[in-house]
């Protein structure tokens, strides 16, 4: 299990990894910069939560641990794990429609709510690792 026991770092190829699945009580770290962006991740066995400069990026209930995690303006890209199925929670542009992918595999086109909000659903139970891919149409 590859639990992030720093709850965020920052990898060589300049992708961020958070999250610890497997703690029993809730962690938080405050103000990690980021090329010039403040995060903040909260995260134990219940939830997994990530906010960069005070706005919702990222939560899973579940918690899990991410790797790779990757925003550019049209797609968000990261490989999740926890301990069993989760539910994850993405702040993307206000109605606008993604097309998931989830170990490359299509999982359907999704339009976000008025608040931007887009929800997807992970099977991770017996599984290492699942690469997700949420792309604009």
């Amino acid at each position: 299990m590859a639990v992030i026991s720093e709850l965020i770092r920052v990898e060589s190829n300049g992708t961020i990894s958070f999250g610890d699945y497997s703690l029993n009580t809730k962690a938080k770290l405050d103000n990690f910069e980021v090329a010039g962006d403040l995060y903040k991740v909260k995260t134990f066995k219940e939830i997994t939560k990530l906010e960069r400069n005070g706005l919702f990026v990222y939560e899973s209930v579940p918690g899990t641990a991410v790797t790779g995690f990757k925003q550019t303006e049209d797609t968000v890209e990261f490989m999740v794990e926890g301990a069993e199925d989760a539910q994850i929670t993405l702040e993307l542009a206000e109605e606008t429609e993604y097309e998931i992918s989830i170990d490359g595999a299509s999982a359907g086109v999704m339009k976000t709510n008025l608040g931007g909000k887009l929800s997807v659903s992970v099977e991770l139970e017996g599984t290492s690792s699942v690469a997700v891919k949420v792309a604009k149409q």
